[in-house]
């Protein structure tokens, strides 16, 4: 990539919107369920994945899951985009409240 497309590329990176929100990691195999939140949802996927991937996510029922069943047992789903007009500390507050309902309607663990 050339100076000036990489400078383009990085610009546009930096003005992308970027999502709050709250995910669902489910295992179709035993049923299990975890919810988790996130500042920028376009990148917790990858993030979760590849730790997973590593042995080394620090959830260890996930990871244990994960270990035993295989990546095509897990589905990640997104159940919530928060409004970004919240400043950060709002926005981290109703993210917590949320995670908190969701995991509740879902009778599931905490990332």
């Amino acid at each position: 990539m050339k100076g000036k497309e990489r400078k383009a590329a990085i610009a546009a990176y930096k003005e992308r919107k970027v999502e709050a929100g709250i995910y669902a990691v489910r295992c179709s195999v035993t049923g299990q369920v975890w919810v988790g939140s996130a500042p920028d949802l376009s990148t917790i996927q990858n993030r979760l994945w590849f730790t997973l991937r590593h042995g080394s996510n620090t959830h260890r029922t996930l990871q244990q899951a994960w270990t035993i069943h295989g990546s095509d047992a897990f589905t990640f789903d997104i159940v919530e985009r928060l409004e970004d007009d919240d400043p950060g500390y709002v926005r981290n507050v109703a993210l917590k409240k949320r995670q908190e309902r969701w995991q509740d309607q879902l009778q599931a663990m905490r990332i």
